[in-house]
């Protein structure tokens, strides 16, 4: 019994670490209220509070519990797009707050040419995934 509470409490407070972490990132370095103002969405703010948190409470009980949903191939692919959108929005936010693509531009001579070098960026990363995806996952 006491082993057990001892694990609950190092459970807790490693969760607890993790979360304030992320907050942390979320905060010092402004992604959230950048995307908020890049997506002229200020009306939302309190969505995008409540989906941030019940976002990381839902994936860390699936992380944690055997919940197996079986959904239709079309969900599958519904819920993918959504984790990839959010995932390309989280790393576009944290390359606009630290200005990672203008440096980078400058350091190798495309000063004029931002947009072709995040296109090629962005072709580059959809081809990369498709290739991945036909010919390793099937």
């Amino acid at each position: 019994m006491m082993i057990n509470l001892i694990e609950a409490f190092i459970g807790l407070a490693s969760g607890l670490a993790v979360g304030a972490g992320f907050v942390a990132f979320l905060t010092v370095l402004g992604i959230i209220p950048r995307l908020v103002q890049l997506s002229k969405s200020h009306r939302y703010i309190p969505k995008y509070e409540t989906s941030v948190i019940s976002g990381s409470l839902f994936g860390t009980l699936l992380s944690f519990s055997s919940i197996v949903f079986h959904v239709p191939i079309i969900i599958e692919m519904v819920w993918g797009l959504f984790h990839g959108i959010f995932i390309g929005m989280l790393a576009a936010a944290l390359t606009e707050v630290l200005n990672v693509f203008p440096i980078l531009a400058k350091r190798i001579g495309m000063d004029g040419q931002i947009l072709v070098f995040l296109m090629a960026i962005v072709l580059g990363k959809i081809f990369g995934s498709l290739f991945q995806w036909v010919i390793f996952v099937k």
